[in-house]
C-alpha cells in the first residue's frame, strides 16, 4: 500500500487503521517465532550443529568442512542448503569458489549461549517419546 493511500485510510475515521502499533506488534511477534523457529530445524541436526560450530570460528569453504566433519561433500552440501534456506549462513564468492560464513555475528555468540546454558533434565531421564520422535 502506498503512503499516501495508509494516509487517507488513517484520517478516514476508520478506528480500526488508527492502531497502527497493535498490527505492528503482532507481525514483530510472528516474525521472531519464525528465527526462532528455523533456528531449532538448523539446531535439529548434529551435523548441522557442527557446521555452525565450524563457521563460528571461521568462514570456510564446502571441501574444507566436509573433510573437518568426516562427511561427505554431498551430504555436507545439503545440510549447508538448509542452514542457508534458514537464513543462518551465507555465502561469499571467491575467484571459483565459494565461502560460507555465520549471515550475522551475532549467531556466534546465540550459539555460544545455548552451548553453554544449563538444561535442567535428569541425566537418567529422555523425553518419554525419545524412541519414536528421535528426541533427547
Amino acid at each position: 500500500m502506498k503512503m499516501n493511500a495508509i494516509a487517507n485510510l488513517l484520517s478516514s475515521g476508520f478506528p480500526e487503521f488508527r492502531i497502527a502499533c497493535t498490527v505492528d506488534s503482532v507481525l514483530t511477534v510472528a516474525a521472531d517465532i519464525e528465527v526462532l523457529a528455523r533456528f531449532g530445524r538448523a539446531l535439529a541436526d548434529p551435523i548441522r550443529c557442527r557446521i555452525l560450530l565450524a563457521l563460528r570460528e571461521a568462514p570456510a569453504y564446502p571441501a574444507d568442512l566436509a573433510e573437518a566433519l568426516d562427511v561427505s561433500r554431498t551430504r555436507l552440501s545439503n545440510h549447508l542448503a538448509c542452514l542457508r534456506d534458514c537464513g543462518l549462513v551465507a555465502t561469499v564468492p571467491d575467484g571459483r569458489r565459494t565461502r560460507y560464513e555465520l549471515a550475522d555475528e551475532r549467531l556466534g555468540h546465540a550459539l555460544d549461549d545455548l552451548r553453554t546454558a544449563v538444561v535442567a533434565v535428569e541425566s537418567d531421564r529422555t523425553c518419554a517419546d525419545a524412541d519414536d520422535k528421535g528426541c533427547c
